[in-house]
């Protein structure tokens, strides 16, 4: 049989013997992390530790230019999504979003 079959047929098998009682079910939760909060420095961090100029971070942010000028002054500080993004960028992580292509130049 085919593999897809083989994991078909033990999911249904192991979910006949959970409703029995004779195999405890599985279950995963997830914790999530308060949004942090980053200030003018660690945002200014962030970008150039990332090695983009403000007009590439601004469109990897998917905000203006001037919104990331805004940010490293301290005039506003990113909220929300733009927080969760620049965690990303934070952890080392940036080449595992799936709006961020790669190209090498030859």
């Amino acid at each position: 049989m085919s593999r897809f079959f083989d994991e078909l047929s033990q999911g249904i098998q192991e979910a006949i013997a959970i409703e029995r009682g004779q195999l405890k079910g599985r279950k995963t939760t997830y914790v999530i992390e308060p949004v942090k909060r980053y200030s003018n420095e660690e945002v200014k961090k962030i970008r150039n530790s990332a090695g983009m100029t403000q007009t590439v971070f601004a469109t990897y942010m998917g905000v203006s230019t001037k919104t990331v000028e805004a940010w490293e002054k301290g005039t506003n500080h990113p909220t929300g999504s733009a927080c969760r993004l620049l965690a990303i960028i934070e952890s080392g992580n940036i080449e595992l979003m799936p709006f961020l292509k790669i190209k090498h130049l030859s």
